[in-house]
């Protein structure tokens, strides 16, 4: 489920799509809006705000100075990496799985099959903005340090994917539910229909089939 790759024929992924399998949807965080939800530097602005403002009232001209300057240095780290985030996520949607393409560092490739997601839930971050958190079918090996900061907030027992700051949430989650609904059946029938087959003796499956 998770690949770790340097050379990238396929802008996300680690490789060539196989064949029968088609390319539906592609994008990445919007930097800004990834800044303000995930990293939160309105809530940090705001908190350096109030201690100017409270170095101001205490009449402290040189802690009103040395402030000013940590809480700009703060913001801008964090917008920083938001940035270096998005330039290096890209989240893929085809016929067969979801990919996530993390990993600021070190490439990452976190393939995740529509047959393993039993649902999404939409977070609006505004008119067609949101994140979108993937809810995974069965047990993952999937931690929540290694999804961060693609993991939806506080589910840390069993962590969720999520598609983060897209500016076409609604679009994707649509097309992402569509997809499901398309494949999923076909591959728990088949899954099921394997694990019915592991419970047969050998000498009667085929007389079975």
């Amino acid at each position: 489920m998770i690949t770790e790759y340097d050379d990238e024929p396929v802008r996300g992924l680690p490789g060539e799509l196989p064949q029968g399998e088609t390319l539906l949807w592609q994008g990445s965080p919007d930097w800004r809006l990834l800044a303000r939800s995930a990293f939160f530097t309105r809530i940090v602005g705001l908190y350096f705000a109030a201690l100017v403002a409270l170095a101001i009232y205490n009449g402290s001209t040189g802690g009103v100075i040395a402030t000013a300057i940590a809480g700009a240095l703060g913001v801008g780290l964090l917008m920083l990496y938001a940035w270096v985030v998005a330039r290096t996520t890209v989240y893929t949607l085809t016929s067969r799985r979801v990919v996530l393409r993390i990993g600021v560092a070190l490439n990452m490739c976190i393939n995740l099959p529509l047959a393993k997601i039993g649902g999404a839930n939409l977070r609006p971050l505004g008119p067609t903005e949101g994140d979108l958190a993937l809810q995974l079918i069965g047990p993952h090996n999937l931690g929540y340090l290694v999804l961060w900061p693609h993991a939806r907030p506080w589910k840390l027992g069993h962590p969720e994917p999520m598609l983060r700051a897209l500016p076409d949430a609604a679009v994707v989650g649509e097309r992402l539910a569509r997809a499901v609904a398309a494949i999923a059946p076909v591959d728990r029938a088949q899954q099921a229909s394997a694990a019915a087959g592991e419970g047969v003796p050998a000498h009667l499956q085929g007389a079975i089939a």
